[in-house]
């Protein structure tokens, strides 16, 4: 924990402001908001009535600053302890009593806690398999665990086949997708008329769909769908990369 988020933790159970703690100080509340989020650090002076505003010691606010820091008792602690010391021996075993069973219960929660569940998406070997809402019985999937390289808001990938999206998808990579809206430049796995496709998307403003292969000599495989075509287009997601400029126009 930060010497900002610290700062925040014990205004905030004292049930003081930023404005109030700000009055303390001498300095403006966006000071305040500064100290806590890491921007900037209060100066010597201002550091000192910081300690007394806030009741604390250095070591309180900066104890993960150094070494043996964790170690290192706060006020809060302190006090504990002087109280601990000036109790008779019954009242220091009733102390102990009460302190074991409670780090029992803790230890008992911590193994009961369950381990979190891995997220896993499914892997579509074809773009036609990835046509489907949910993997279905017999076709050709499998699951993958979202980590590593894989971005964390990825819904499915799909491994594409052929050369018309090359060199930035080869034929037989893999690409992650969700469910974003489609913007003009992104990729898409789309359906069309029953066939899957992975391609650039753009829509004019008379409402033709074009789907541009990303390797344009293979433009032959581009598709152009004019709104009164009748074809059927349907969007299954956006693959999860940078947009690239459309054919003939340079990327802004």
């Amino acid at each position: 924990m930060s010497f900002g988020e610290r700062l925040r933790e014990r205004r905030e159970q004292l049930n003081m402001s930023r404005r109030e703690l700000a009055e303390a100080l001498g300095v403006s509340v966006s000071a305040i908001g500064n100290y806590e989020t890491g921007i900037s650090a209060p100066k010597e002076e201002v550091l000192l009535r910081l300690f007394d505003s806030l009741k604390v010691d250095p070591n309180t606010l900066y104890r993960d600053h150094f070494r043996g820091g964790k170690s290192v008792q706060t006020h809060d602690e302190r006090e504990l302890l002087d109280q601990y010391r000036s109790l008779s021996a019954v009242g220091r075993d009733t102390v102990r009593s009460v302190m074991n069973a409670l780090c029992a219960y803790r230890d008992e929660l911590e193994q009961a806690r369950p381990l979190a569940e891995e997220r896993r998406i499914p892997l579509y070997y074809s773009p036609a398999a990835a046509g489907f809402a949910a993997p279905v019985f017999g076709e050709d999937f499998d699951y993958i665990p979202v980590e590593g390289d894989v971005p964390p808001s990825a819904e499915f990938a799909v491994r594409i086949q052929g050369d018309s999206m090359a060199p930035w998808i080869a034929d037989g990579s893999m690409v992650y997708v969700n469910r974003d809206p489609l913007q003009a430049g992104d990729i898409g796995i789309f359906c069309v008329d029953g066939g899957m496709l992975c391609k650039q998307y753009y829509r004019d403003p008379l409402g033709t769909v074009y789907l541009f292969s990303l390797n344009r000599a293979r433009s032959d495989a581009d598709v152009l769908l004019t709104a009164d075509s009748g074809q059927m287009l349907v969007s299954f997601g956006r693959v999860m990369m940078h947009g690239l400029p459309l054919p003939g126009r340079s990327k802004k």
